[in-house]
């Protein structure tokens, strides 16, 4: 059995993504710039705050500072009223926990949007390290992040295991030497996810419970 597992965030521990998409368009409505739809937001995804903006500007490259600005702003105040945990996830995180496991968080949101939405949804699970975007590590796929949150939770690297749904989380795991468990009901397809490298896949928080508690 591990010892300890970091999770992504968004689409992994959370279904963030209503949230985000509503916060973002409303923050390109202010420049008058077209809004996203649900599944383009979902495609945009994965890669920090700052690069989901300059994806939403598209061509108007000019404006994705001032744009990413408002949306570091709005999005650091969200209510997150319509981000939502998994199926099956409270039953799995109880889990893991009475078995012993330390676990921790890293994502590429920004450190303060992060401390929010975790202190909203999930608090209760008392994770051990909750690291968001910020001026200290380089964001994943760096694995500067994810080596120090091992050095912190003092354990070996074949004790620990990474669960992420998207390319960043399989490709930062690589970097760091450790196994990574992609997330399928996150916000990228089996297909997508094996192109990026995935080898061990979790249909649900259940499937996960197995692979890592057997």
């Amino acid at each position: 059995m591990k010892k300890a597992i970091i999770f992504d965030l968004d689409g992994t521990l959370l279904d963030t993504l209503p949230d985000i998409q509503i916060v973002l368009n409303s923050c390109l409505a202010e420049f008058s710039l077209p809004m996203l739809s649900y599944e383009t937001t979902e495609k945009f995804v994965g890669n920090g705050a700052k690069r989901l903006v300059e994806r939403a500007v598209g061509e108007r490259a000019e404006l994705s500072e001032k744009v990413y600005e408002l949306y570091f702003e709005r999005f650091s105040n969200c209510d997150n009223s319509h981000t939502k945990l998994f199926p099956y996830e409270c039953e799995a995180l109880k889990k893991f926990k009475e078995s012993g496991l330390s676990l921790a968080i890293i994502t590429n949101k920004p450190q303060r949007a992060t401390d929010n939405v975790y202190a909203k949804y999930l608090r209760n699970f008392d994770f051990n390290i909750v690291l968001g975007q910020t001026e200290y590590y380089p964001l994943k796929p760096n694995p500067a992040s994810t080596e120090a949150i091992i050095s912190k939770l003092n354990v070996k690297k074949g004790d620990c295991v990474f669960v992420g749904d998207g390319e960043t989380d399989i490709l930062t795991a690589k970097a760091a030497g450790i196994k990574c468990v992609s997330a399928l009901w996150g916000y990228r397809s089996r297909e997508e996810l094996s192109a990026a490298g995935a080898t061990d896949f979790a249909e649900n928080f259940r499937e996960l419970e197995r692979f890592i508690l057997t």
